[in-house]
């Protein structure tokens, strides 16, 4: 049971710095998408997007995923608010892969998106986190 809690308790830490980095990314494309291409500026937001994407967003989905998926194999994949938390945790992955994209696409200084869809994008994860943490926590269907 101990290892269970310390396993949830890393669980928790690296979803914590997971979504830390889905709402901020986009608050930086925001201020990005709004800078001239080959400027100084622009390369600054392209350094700090690298590194928060790479070095922190990365290696949090990746644990967050591990010790999910430890946890599931735990407690069992039979209940529906898993598997609609999983399902949502799936979306939350697939905007962190379009993420990623974005961040390619301005190193190549070739970002095809406005400011506004970086603000309607930035809602995405704050809105997949609030369903996520109300199946978590009241567990319906169970």
């Amino acid at each position: 049971m101990e290892t269970y809690l310390i396993l949830k308790a890393l669980h928790v830490i690296s979803v914590i710095a997971w979504m830390a980095g889905l709402l901020y990314l986009p608050r930086i494309f925001v201020y990005h998408s709004l800078k001239k291409t080959n400027s100084t500026t622009s390369t600054t937001f392209c350094i700090m997007e690298r590194r928060l994407f790479n070095f922190i967003m990365n290696p949090s989905l990746i644990f967050t995923w591990g010790t999910g998926m430890i946890l599931v194999f735990e407690i069992g994949f039979n209940n529906l608010w898993l598997i609609l938390k999983l399902f949502l945790v799936i979306l939350m992955t697939c905007a962190h892969i379009f993420y990623g994209y974005c961040v390619a696409q301005f190193r190549k200084e070739s970002n095809k998106f406005s400011s506004k869809f970086y603000k309607i994008a930035n809602e995405i994860p704050t809105i997949l986190m609030i369903l996520i943490v109300f199946l978590v926590v009241i567990q319906p269907f169970s």
